[in-house]
């Protein structure tokens, strides 16, 4: 396993340009949710010269790549995400987007080279593989109901049988040169709505023939957040926001419509189960007492993320074998935000580590979705080195 180790360490070095050149010419060319379709045809041909059996027609512009070993045993999963999002670069990198209004924004295109990667890495060494690894190029991460879901039921998971799942996300919040970990539910389930209020228009004159939807709405967007600080435990977390309120027609007409869009977050599964219905009793309470209707339209999210300590535990002693224990990085608390990584992780034994890529000397400090984000470089070749060690560390 020593011998395995400092092999894994120095492919990982050997690769580290390609990584970085790869990584740079997918930040170039980003596409969206449902366009990744040269994304597509680039990693299918790297996937292909390092050695995989490639597929291409699972599902839309999705990617899978078989890497067989020398021997029976486990097949492990890792999956990256491919989508970038529409969002308008202000990075003032030298291969900055090349497409108006696209961006990844998200470091997806760092996941696609780390996992790219990784499979070059373990190609080198494939003789000492007891087991199968499937590469899982995702795409429409970014956009709900997200494509795992799609894939799992295309079998994405089956032939041969994953049994095990490594995911790996970016985090300019983690110094560069650590992997955070947290076990159990990590991450939240987003889960977006859309009220429409419907009230009586008239003259602002004469408010007392009329229904308010502007006023209406107004005591929704209040009294919705009882559901946070008066009806829900304070130990479990959820938030509620309303993003977006649009009625009326002129300063003195009195709103006939206003439609409102939110998101809620729920990280406990009992809660997850009743959210909607604890939302829509406050809409209609509201409604009922001001004389409107309403239309109430709820899209459930990606469920929980929920990490398998196990899986974690394996990631856990690949950092530490690798980089010392100095690269372990607990993290203290989930996060409200979503991942459909979460779809595998209801399947089969799973974790996502969050890699570090926080650099503040070069601007690596931005959160995701920020036009301005950055990431350290440095740590596509760690994540490709831990990963790679992870798997030789899972087939046992």
């Amino acid at each position: 396993m020593k011998d395995l180790k400092t092999k894994i360490e120095q492919l990982a070095t050997k690769y580290t340009p390609a990584m970085i050149e790869m990584r740079r010419t997918l930040h170039r060319n980003p596409e969206i949710a449902h366009e990744e379709s040269n994304t597509q045809k680039m990693i299918a041909l790297k996937l292909k010269q390092a050695g995989c059996m490639v597929k291409t027609n699972v599902w839309e512009n999705a990617v899978v790549g078989l890497l067989k070993g020398h021997g029976k045993g486990r097949t492990i999963g890792i999956r990256s995400d491919m989508d970038a999002l529409p969002v308008t670069e202000k990075t003032g990198y030298k291969f900055a987007s090349k497409n108006p209004g696209k961006m990844h924004a998200c470091g997806h295109d760092a996941h696609m080279s780390i996992v790219w990667g990784v499979a070059r890495i373990l190609s080198e060494i494939r003789s000492e593989l007891r087991g199968n690894v499937k590469f899982i190029y995702q795409p429409s991460e970014e956009l709900p109901p997200g494509g795992s879901k799609f894939l799992i039921e295309k079998g994405v998971l089956e032939k041969p049988k994953v049994d095990m799942m490594f995911g790996v996300h970016v985090d300019p919040g983690i110094p560069v040169g650590k992997a955070g970990f947290y076990d159990g539910p990590m991450m939240a389930e987003p889960d977006d709505f859309t009220i429409e209020i419907i009230g009586k228009s008239g003259h602002a004159a004469r408010p007392h023939e009329t229904v308010d939807a502007v006023m209406v709405a107004a005591n929704v967007v209040t009294a919705l957040q009882n559901i946070s600080s008066r009806q829900v435990d304070p130990v479990n977390p959820v938030v509620l926001t309303i993003g977006t309120v649009n009625g009326g027609v002129a300063t003195n007409v009195i709103a006939e419509n206003v439609v409102m869009q939110g998101t809620v977050r729920t990280l406990e599964k009992k809660l997850n189960k009743i959210i909607k219905s604890m939302i829509e009793k406050i809409i209609a309470g509201v409604c009922r007492t001001y004389g409107a209707t309403y239309k109430f339209d709820f899209i459930k999210g990606y469920p929980n993320l929920v990490n398998d300590k196990r899986v974690n535990d394996i990631l856990r002693r690949a950092a530490a074998d690798l980089y010392g224990k100095k690269a372990v990085y607990e993290i203290p608390d989930p996060v409200l935000g979503g991942e459909d990584f979460a779809h595998y992780a209801e399947k089969l034994p799973s974790a996502m580590f969050r890699l570090g890529i926080g650099n503040r000397r070069i601007g690596a400090d931005k959160p995701w979705h920020h036009p301005q984000f950055k990431l350290d470089e440095k740590a596509i070749p760690f994540a490709a080195a831990l990963l790679a060690y992870g798997v030789v560390l899972a087939m046992g």
